[in-house]
């Protein structure tokens, strides 16, 4: 087991060295849970969902921490926008949360916290900062003073006195430092609000990281992760705050995905092309948006286009294809025990994660195996020697354990393309028993040497949008 992580901190790649062998205790920032899911949260999800099952694969075991915002300024916004009461909206965009988690196969986390559940944690923090001379109140409010803290600026690069001389922040007299944050906000009239040695207020967002990753991993862990817009001032905050409190190193490799752009224009609501989950999904299958997702190492940006997504549709055809042939083929028994250990592709591609877990370059592996098998059953006209048996019981074997580390796969092979066809079909408003008729028509039309007719019932088809693939073991089809 030799992972190499690059680490923000350090921006270097390094040996992953867990605190305790043997285990994983990693933090990824959840949602703020004030509005639908978009692609951007997608990403980091699957991203730190294939970290974890990496992990696991690789003998780890591993406590995944995942939170939920739901106290913040937004939510108290939204809330008040929609008439309702924040915990109301919370808890109704969670559900939307994990029903948009489990349609793309991402794994529920070990555990996931709510900051409202965990005040207490939040409290004992600021009241440490306050002892130890790092925070200060000022009528019911709680400030870090970042002056406080030397090693400020450290994970993003940025410096106290460079952020000054270019500031353009609203000043606020209250503040020693026009940068210091705030740890614990007073309560105003209509907001949340729970009782504090500084009055009645509420936690400020960097905080609730800060007191939910150490009650649950301590105060030091393995990794921390989320999305590059967090590396300042969220991590960068959380740094601050949990090693001026605690007098520890916070998390050891700090691991941040990219962003997703949407035809090479960066996503915002302003130029409205801000893509909810749950409307991809009513387009593309999930298992392609996770492909798609994957597709690019997870710290460089992607591309969300139609010719993309189109592109990753595609894509997982062809994996469930190779699969279906080996599933359907006479040599080949379903559950078939292969020689242990994997093949030379499943050794590439554990090569492959285990470079900073590159999905982009397991994903080129994934397909040079669907090649390869497609290969060896192109040129076999349907017999097996053993050793060919041998070979492509143990890719798919292979096969299935990369479905496995990336989330895809989920489905048998069968139930896929069934499901694939009753879409098209209902799409296009064809007839299955039409198709297979035509199907039948043309194979008594090629059986008697009459190409013609057989050409005109595949064009026939393919004016429907049917596409007729013919292999040594008969003809199939699906809907283009």
């Amino acid at each position: 087991m030799s992972i190499r992580i690059y680490n923000t901190l350090t921006r270097k790649k390094e040996l992953f060295e867990p605190l305790t062998p043997g285990q994983v205790g990693m933090y990824v920032c959840g949602p703020t849970v004030y509005d639908s899911c978009h692609i951007g949260h997608a990403r980091s999800a699957v991203v730190f969902d294939v970290l974890g099952r990496w992990f696991e694969a690789n003998g780890y075991a591993v406590t995944y921490v995942r939170n939920f915002t739901d106290v913040d300024d937004k939510i108290i916004r939204r809330a008040a926008e929609l008439g309702m009461d924040c915990k109301t909206l919370a808890d109704r965009y969670i559900t939307e949360f994990y029903a948009d988690m489990d349609a793309l196969f991402v794994r529920r986390a070990t555990i996931e916290p709510k900051a409202t559940e965990h005040i207490d944690d939040i409290v004992r923090i600021v009241s440490v900062l306050i002892e130890k001379g790092a925070a200060y109140a000022v009528g019911g409010d709680v400030y870090f003073a970042v002056d406080a803290f030397d090693g400020y600026g450290k994970l993003s690069g940025r410096k106290l006195e460079d952020m000054a001389a270019g500031a353009r922040i609203e000043v606020d007299a209250r503040k020693r430092n026009p940068f210091d944050f705030a740890l614990w906000k007073s309560a105003k009239p209509g907001e949340p609000s729970w009782d504090s040695p500084w009055g009645p207020g509420r936690p400020g967002w960097h905080i609730e990281c800060s007191g939910m990753s150490s009650r649950f991993l301590g105060r030091t862990f393995d990794i921390h992760g989320g999305g590059k817009d967090l590396i300042f001032p969220h991590h960068e905050n959380e740094i601050a705050q949990s090693e001026a409190a605690f007098g520890v190193p916070f998390a050891r490799y700090w691991v941040h995905n990219g962003f997703v752009n949407i035809n090479h224009e960066k996503m915002s609501k302003s130029l409205g092309n801000f893509l909810l989950i749950r409307d991809i999904l009513a387009t593309y299958h999930p298992e392609a948006v996770r492909l798609f997702l994957l597709g690019n190492h997870y710290r460089s940006p992607v591309d969300f286009t139609r010719q993309a997504m189109e592109e990753a549709g595609v894509a997982l055809e062809k994996i469930y294809g190779a699969m279906a042939r080996l599933d359907t083929h006479r040599n080949i028994v379903p559950g078939q025990a292969p020689a242990p250990g994997g093949g030379q592709h499943w050794h590439r591609f554990s090569r492959a994660m285990d470079d900073d877990f590159n999905t982009a370059q397991g994903i080129g592996v994934l397909f040079d195996l669907v090649r390869a098998v497609n290969r060896t059953l192109d040129v076999t006209d349907g017999e097996l020697s053993p050793g060919q048996t041998a070979l492509l019981v143990a890719a798919r074997s292979d096969l299935q354990r990369m479905g496995d580390i990336l989330g895809i796969l989920n489905c048998d092979a069968h139930d896929f393309f069934e499901g694939k066809k009753a879409q098209g079909l209902e799409q296009a408003a064809v007839d299955p028993a039409w198709v297979e008729q035509m199907i039948a028509e043309r194979r008594d039309a090629r059986k008697e040497k009459d190409w013609k007719r057989a050409d005109e019932i595949r064009t026939l088809l393919a004016e429907k949008n049917v596409i007729l693939e013919d292999r040594p073991d008969g003809t199939g089809w699906k809907i283009g």
